[in-house]
């Protein structure tokens, strides 16, 4: 019988990837995730019955050994960027990580990989870099043979990074950043995948890894590069940080009074996240040691921006028609 694995999150921006590699190796995989229902999608990643979504409770003990068992190896892919609610922070990003990490060693997991980010640090000033630092000491603490996963800014078709911005362009002709001369390093998400597959699979030795893309640019540069893409000319303002922490400040106070009804554009937390570079250290093995070799921001973005140009699919067909010569 071919082997099983369990991803966390397995719906979700990365998980999605992750379980497609997986199925293509053969795996069944057991996509964990809140809403089974609307994780169907991932049924044809592989065979009839290979790949099925399941629902799992991050914070229930029963709820997430129920899903792991016999399982050979477990992927935890869960994430958020909300600091408040049932499913905040600490409660998905430490208190969740550790509890999946014990849970798999008491249920004898052979494999755990568990997806972390650049500037994971329990003494960090954010609560976003904090509860990522204190996950990663959980799941050590009950795993000590886990692969962690640390990438920097990840893009792909379905992020909220470029798209977020390139739909901000259609409304204006200001594109605000924070941070414009923080460094990042945009890592494609398939290529953070494959790295998953590789710590799943048994091939990748444990410890951290930090995943970074062979670009290091400023935000101000990556929004350029971003312009330049989808064919749009838009004038870059950087807003000083004492400036966003103001709006970030009020950002989450309106979206408490609402009750959630109108989300933060950018909180605090944020703002304090964006105030450090978001790049390799070099302190920690990297694509280089699972023999992957990722890909340049520059070489993926046309092929899910398009839709963001003027003319959208149609721009290239235009550019073509204006070089036609009458006879």
């Amino acid at each position: 019988m071919s082997k099983l694995v369990t991803i966390y999150g397995g719906s979700g921006f990365v998980g999605r990837y992750i379980a497609r590699r997986m199925a293509k190796e053969g795996w069944r995989v057991r996509v964990a995730v809140r809403r089974p229902n609307e994780a169907i999608f991932v049924r044809p990643y592989g065979v009839v019955g290979q790949v099925e979504p399941v629902f799992c409770n991050i914070r229930d003990d029963d709820s997430v050994r129920r899903v792991m068992q016999g399982a050979d190896a477990v992927v935890n892919c869960v994430g958020t960027f909300d600091k408040g609610g049932k499913n905040n922070f600490d409660a998905v990003q430490n208190e969740g990580a550790e509890r999946i990490a014990r849970l798999a060693m008491e249920e004898g997991v052979a494999q755990l990989v568990h997806l972390s980010a650049i500037g994971a640090d329990q003494e960090g000033d954010s609560l976003y870099a904090k509860s990522k630092g204190l996950g990663e000491e959980g799941v050590l603490k009950h795993f000590p043979q886990a692969v962690i996963l640390r990438p920097s800014v990840i893009f792909g078709p379905e992020d909220q990074f470029f798209n977020r911005f390139a739909g901000m362009t259609r409304f204006g002709p200001i594109l605000p950043v924070v941070g414009g001369g923080t460094r990042f390093q945009p890592v494609y998400v398939d290529d953070v995948a494959q790295a998953a597959v590789k710590g799943a699979q048994g091939t990748a030795q444990p410890g951290i890894y930090e995943l970074g893309g062979p670009d290091v640019m400023t935000f101000s540069d990556l929004m350029r590069l971003m312009l330049t893409v989808i064919r749009r000319r838009r004038l870059i303002v950087n807003i000083p940080f004492f400036a966003a922490s103001i709006i970030g400040s009020v950002s989450d106070l309106v979206q408490s009074l609402s009750l959630g009804l109108i989300p933060a554009q950018i909180t605090a937390d944020q703002v304090r996240t964006l105030r450090h570079d978001n790049v390799v250290t070099g302190e920690a093995k990297g694509f280089a040691d699972l023999d992957i070799v990722p890909d340049a921001v520059g070489a993926v973005l046309p092929d899910y921006l398009w839709r963001f140009r003027p003319s959208g699919q149609y721009l290239a067909i235009k550019e073509s028609a204006q070089n036609l010569r009458p006879h």
